[in-house]
């Protein structure tokens, strides 16, 4: 008698092979039986015409934050995801004197948009080392699996103080901050995140700690990480695709043997996959096990009247629009709605758009509307953006801006598209044999972007629609794929003695909610959540975790830690 049978559901194990019809069997946790027909069990979930995969592995996240206050882990966990991996572009909170929790903090309020006093007040700060943080994760009973990596910032700070964000180390500052990186993969870190991207900087507007790190400095943490089969995580400089903005990459995978993974996104240009993928391919030399992490599509900031104004709150300019965008942009959403129905403040709104210097408001040429139905719309072409619209309306776009709207309620939204803006150009780069689409920044810049559902995207358009993954190469992409590049020997494929992390899934209705901002975090802090269609069950570690994308109260996920099964 089995504790669970999925029975009659099309099996899709993860590894890439065909798909088969059968039934999975769980007991303790783990997958006994993956095949032809099972046993009987004390539950069963019929899956005829459903599709059963692993759960999804999420190896882009920051929820270092919100698993403090929410260890449910929303929106992500709506999306099939069962394991998150925490700790990127190389800021953490551990390891972690006392007296440095409030820069911590700050720091990753300014990188990832998340509010520091969110992060002070909703985490229990009760750690210095890394695996003291992963015992006080462990205490908040997660809904689903995270794993995570040492931060450079926090290591940096530790073993550098102030001179840290610019100073150069010395042999026995890199000698130290070696041997806390492997003590803290020792202690469960699944590997190390580092950050060479310029912009994201601390308050005062320094890049963070560790950017322009000495490669001596990475390469010798890397020795450590790779003495111990782990991770090196890294984000590039975004707008260069020379050799040397790679070299690092190159040079951990060749002198230190690691695995390495790095963020990589596409611009504007038809040419931007094939620019890409030229320079992956030099990094790599060859065959070094590098892979790209990269966004499946146009995304950026999220602007509407349910959140963001135009050129003010978003998008860094110097002044507001004028007095009335100013009062408009305090007030709430039934408030907004109100205004703008009033014939002279719209008048006032319209004027003062038409008097703004037009050179500061480059973002309404990038700007798409997402429509305003059930599921918003990504896949808008690039000659429709709001200008587009404007001008086919004969309006101002700031015209155009109210009337949608108005015509909305409010919840329509726009996304201003900075990254991987050209869908063909996303559609040739996926295919990449060392491309995986994901990089869903979970639980950083909550208030202004939404991509936790970019993995039910890529299985209802990319697989589903579009057809550039047949299914199984699909799921192997969001499964075992990130699986391995994590080092989870127990997680990410459908078999005999794995851990029961899988997904019931109606593929013909899937598909995501509209996003809608809500103010759940602690103070209220505002947030964007996106539901999600098409899930029957989502199961972590063998319990039904969600049903129909609802929590079911079970909270059953592990912390794990680097090279436990």
């Amino acid at each position: 008698m089995h504790d669970l049978v999925i029975r009659g559901g099309k099996i899709v194990d993860g590894t890439g092979r065909p798909p088969f019809v059968g039934d999975v069997a769980i007991d303790g946790g783990r997958l006994t039986h993956v095949g032809e027909k099972a046993g009987p069990a004390h539950r069963e979930i019929d899956a005829d015409g459903l599709v059963v995969t692993p759960g999804f592995i999420d190896i882009h996240t920051h929820l270092d934050a919100q698993i403090g206050w929410d260890p449910i882990l929303t929106p992500l966990s709506w999306h099939g995801v069962t394991t998150a991996l925490l700790g990127n572009c190389g800021v953490t909170f551990a390891p972690c004197k006392p007296d440095d929790r409030p820069l911590l903090a700050a720091m990753m309020e300014t990188v990832e948009d998340i509010p520091r006093e969110a992060i002070l007040d909703g985490l229990p700060w009760d750690w210095e080392s890394y695996g003291e943080y992963l015992d006080s994760i462990e205490q908040r009973q997660p809904a689903i699996n995270v794993a995570g990596m040492v931060g450079h910032c926090a290591v940096r700070f530790l073993v550098m103080g102030e001179r840290a964000v610019e100073g150069l180390a010395s042999d026995e500052e890199i000698a130290e901050m070696a041997s806390i990186v492997a003590k803290s993969v020792d202690d469960g870190a699944v590997g190390f995140s580092t950050s060479r991207l310029p912009g994201h900087v601390l308050p005062d507007g320094r890049s963070i700690p560790g950017t322009f790190a000495a490669h001596e400095e990475v390469l010798a943490i890397g020795h450590e990480v790779s003495a111990r089969n782990g991770l090196m995580q890294n984000v590039l400089d975004f707008t260069r695709r020379d050799m040397k903005n790679g070299e690092l990459l190159s040079r951990l995978a060749k002198e230190c043997g690691n695995r390495v993974l790095f963020s990589y996104t596409l611009g504007w240009t038809a040419d931007a996959a094939k620019k890409n993928a030229a320079h992956l391919d030099r990094v790599r030399e060859g065959d070094l096990d590098i892979t790209a992490l990269t966004l499946p599509r146009g995304t950026g900031f999220i602007h509407g009247l349910q959140s963001h104004l135009p050129a003010y709150d978003i998008w860094g300019q110097t002044k507001p629009l004028g007095p009335a965008w100013n009062v408009l942009r305090k007030l709430d959403l039934p408030g907004r709605l109100a205004a703008i129905a009033n014939s002279e403040t719209r008048d006032a709104l319209i004027a003062e758009a038409k008097a703004a210097d037009q050179a500061e408001l480059h973002w309404v040429r990038g700007s798409y509307w997402m429509g305003s139905g059930e599921t918003p719309d990504y896949l808008v072409p690039s000659n429709r953006s709001l200008a587009a619209l404007a001008e086919e309306a004969g309006e101002h776009w700031s015209e155009t801006y109210l009337r949608l709207a108005e015509e909305s309620k409010g919840k329509g939204l726009f996304t201003w598209r900075w990254f991987s803006a050209n869908i063909e150009a996303v559609a040739e780069f996926l295919q990449h044999e060392r491309v995986l689409p994901g990089l869903s920044d979970a639980g950083a810049h909550v208030a202004m972007v939404m991509d936790c559902a970019v993995y039910t995207f890529i299985l209802s358009h990319w697989v589903r629609d579009a057809g550039i993954y047949d299914l199984a190469e699909g799921v192997r992409r969001i499964t075992s794929a990130p699986a391995r590049i994590v080092g989870l020997r127990d997680r990410g494929t459908l078999a005999p003695g794995l851990r029961a992390d899988v997904n019931i899934i109606d593929l013909d209705h899937l598909g995501e909610g509209y996003p809608e901002l809500a103010h759940q975090f602690p103070g209220g802090a505002p947030h964007f959540l996106q539901r999600s269609r098409g899930y029957h069950a989502t199961l972590v570690n063998g319990h039904v975790a969600f049903e129909h994308s609802e929590h079911t109260g079970t909270r059953a996920g592990h912390v794990l830690r680097h090279n436990s099964s």
